[in-house]
């Protein structure tokens, strides 16, 4: 349950609303990337500093496109399945439980499911706060409401008030920062008034599903990060 210590205000480009913070238990999916997220550590009881996710992908479902995060530190821990990685256009897989990917801030990255079947892995996030507005929130929303393409990237109008907004969590590489800058600088405003949100409202505000986290074999359990971590 949300409380008062649970808020945050997040800019939306010409206002800023109070968003509910992500707590143990919390479920968001994406149906274009066939990813399912179950809070296992959420930014409620960690103040916004770490988020850690079970993240669940069945198979042909990958991170929506290659990225960097400029303020962030991301983990994966894989659980079961395998998966593939390219850090710096350099591709690895990874099929053993335990095997740990570290994203450092400023590393282009990019992940998919490699497996038959379902791939779980553990993905903590440092700081976690931004990261659950822009991707939990506003991208698996959209893509939830089919506001997206087949692989869950937004409209261009709507990628420009996103990428103004949260360029401090991730940008993606393609099309280049520079042209990124230019194209989104002129759609930005175009996209604001006609009523588009970095943060909608509706997606700031929603309260998601509830779900039992499932129980990690105990090997892996001492790998859950802590604040203090």
């Amino acid at each position: 349950m949300f409380g008062l210590g649970s808020r945050h205000a997040a800019s939306t480009g010409d206002s800023r609303i109070s968003t509910p913070m992500s707590s143990v238990g919390d479920v968001f999916e994406s149906p274009p990337t066939r990813e399912r997220v179950v809070v296992r550590v959420g930014n409620a009881e960690t103040g916004g500093k770490l988020l850690v996710l079970d993240v669940y992908v069945q198979p042909g479902g990958a991170v929506v496109g290659e990225h960097v995060h400029a303020s962030l530190v991301e983990t994966f821990v894989l659980v079961r399945g395998r998966i593939g990685v390219r850090l710096n256009g350099q591709e690895s897989f990874y099929d053993q439980p335990g095997a740990r990917v570290n994203v450092p801030t400023g590393m282009a990255h990019y992940w998919w499911n490699a497996n038959e079947g379902e791939t779980r892995m553990l993905l903590s996030v440092r700081p976690g706060l931004r990261f659950e507005q822009m991707v939990l929130r506003q991208l698996y929303g959209l893509a939830k409401d089919g506001r997206t393409d087949a692989l869950g990237r937004p409209s261009l109008l709507q990628a420009a008030v996103i990428t103004q907004e949260f360029g401090d969590v991730t940008r993606f590489t393609q099309p280049s920062p520079a042209k990124q800058r230019l194209l989104f600088g002129v759609l930005a405003p175009i996209a604001r008034i006609r009523g588009y949100h970095a943060l909608d409202p509706a997606y700031a505000q929603e309260q998601p599903p509830k779900a039992e986290l499932e129980p990690l074999p105990p090997e892996l359990e001492r790998l859950v990060p802590t604040v203090d971590m």
